[in-house]
């Protein structure tokens, strides 16, 4: 009789039921028929749908790309000796497919003193240039509007604190807490000057990392740790150093590419190589 009443019984039938009765017709017709227990707890997912719909049990569509949220990328600061390296991929990724080779990630952070310096009419006298040691360089991982929208805020808190990027940093972390437009901003930062290097987070962390070492993305863990393996050979700088660990992060991780570029701070230069070492890095330099 079980048989004959789920064979007459069709899915338009089966969806009208309540889910009380579902339950107890899959009780009896399972029960009588000595369906395993693997089959009846098939048979409940798929009364489950029934009940649910097709709709409610899939997830969002998207389009091709996908979610469209750039978070695969390698970001690796290095310091060593007299160098700050600031090193990124330029591989963007939406979803499962590779947007563009040669994004850049990296950027040189106007501070009040290159404010001047780029809006000033007359020629500035070699005290006023600014120094490539009073610059500051930063990178990101995450959405790129999200990202600049986050430098330009530091930009500002730089502006009320010449000189003291971890406090311009903490003040950037604690805005992009606490502020209810902030807070939806996707996207993690690596800041840097001549005396520290800084991972900025929207969780309002500012981390100041050992060894002189931070990296962040996909590829992060894999360029940390090659960086921390090679930071102590003597005959490697802190560009070599940076070089190779992202060649070893391009190795491995499907979402960094090797179209590397770079931003150098160089504490030891002197005054009159200030222009030509600040160029370099701000034009960034690509990987052979």
């Amino acid at each position: 009789p079980n048989q004959d009443l789920s064979g007459r019984l069709g899915v338009n039938h089966i969806m009208a039921l309540s889910a009380s009765s579902l339950v107890s017709l899959r009780h009896r017709c399972l029960g009588g028929l000595g369906v395993s227990a693997s089959a009846s707890a098939s048979a409940s997912g798929l009364l489950g749908l029934l009940r649910g719909g097709a709709a409610g049990s899939l997830g969002p569509l998207t389009g091709g790309f996908g979610p469209l949220q750039v978070r695969t990328t390698t970001v690796l600061c290095v310091r060593k000796h007299d160098k700050v390296v600031l090193a990124a991929d330029g591989q963007c990724t939406a979803g499962n497919e590779v947007v563009k080779h040669n994004v850049r990630k990296l950027r040189r952070i106007e501070t009040s003193l290159t404010k001047r310096a780029t809006q000033s009419v007359a020629p500035l006298t070699s005290a006023q240039k600014p120094s490539s040691k009073d610059a500051v360089v930063g990178g990101f991982a995450g959405a790129t509007a999200d990202a600049f929208t986050l430098f330009e805020r530091l930009e500002h808190r730089l502006d009320e604190y010449p000189g003291q990027l971890t406090r311009a940093a903490v003040e950037l972390a604690k805005d992009w807490r606490t502020d209810k437009f902030l807070r939806r901003l996707d996207a993690t930062l690596i800041v840097a000057d001549k005396s520290v290097t800084l991972q900025v987070t929207g969780n309002g962390d500012v981390i100041d990392p050992p060894q002189g070492v931070c990296a962040i993305g996909s590829g992060g863990s894999y360029a940390l740790a090659a960086a921390r393996a090679l930071i102590d050979r003597e005959d490697l700088d802190a560009e070599q150093v940076a070089r190779r660990a992202m060649e070893i992060a391009a190795d491995i991780d499907i979402y960094t590419n090797n179209s590397f570029l770079f931003e150098i701070i160089d504490c030891s230069a002197s005054e009159g190589d200030d222009d030509s070492s600040s160029e370099t890095a701000a034009a960034g330099v690509p990987s052979k």
